[in-house]
């Protein structure tokens, strides 16, 4: 297992649409371990492969008692309304407060490649809805209103020393 780098916004892979997973194997084994390696080494709950700059519909979570593999993720269901901080490995863990669902059912596959249902509510389904948007090629900054979204990029900027 090893640490990947953590790909930071602007770049262009966090903002393309995954493309699907088709090989279940050793390889895909590995690359989730490196994720999950990675999302703990940077103290994050949720981890998605455009993160570490692979254009997959792939991530991996441990939140909130739900520790799962998801490839090629969709939100199936939602319901209710949930307004909190979130965060973003990609963006600093600049903070902001984001209104998702309360509830939310993913299907996805595993790593053996095994069709599953999962459903979390309050901050699981939150990081299920974050990650997935990940694998859609949208970040949860995309979710502010315009003036809110570029004060969280002004303060990721003005962090990373950007200007």
């Amino acid at each position: 297992m090893s640490i990947r780098k953590i790909t930071e916004y602007p770049e262009e892979v966090l903002a393309r649409v995954g493309e699907p997973v088709t090989e279940f194997d050793k390889e895909l084994k590995a690359l989730t371990d490196d994720m999950f390696e990675t999302m703990y080494d940077d103290h994050g709950v949720g981890l998605a492969a455009p993160q570490i700059g692979l254009s997959l519909r792939l991530f991996v979570m441990d939140c909130d008692g739900i520790k799962l593999v998801a490839a090629n993720p969709e939100i199936i269901e939602t319901s209710g309304e949930d307004t909190g901080q979130e965060g973003c490995l990609s963006v600093g863990k600049v903070p902001a407060v984001v209104t998702r669902a309360m509830k939310a059912r993913l299907r996805a596959q595993d790593v053996n490649g095994e069709w599953f249902e999962k459903e979390a509510e309050g901050y699981a389904a939150r990081c299920f809805q974050h990650e997935t948007d990940h694998c859609d090629g949208k970040l949860f900054i995309d979710h502010l209103p315009k003036m809110r979204r570029e004060m969280v990029i002004k303060k990721f900027k003005k962090e990373k020393k950007w200007g």
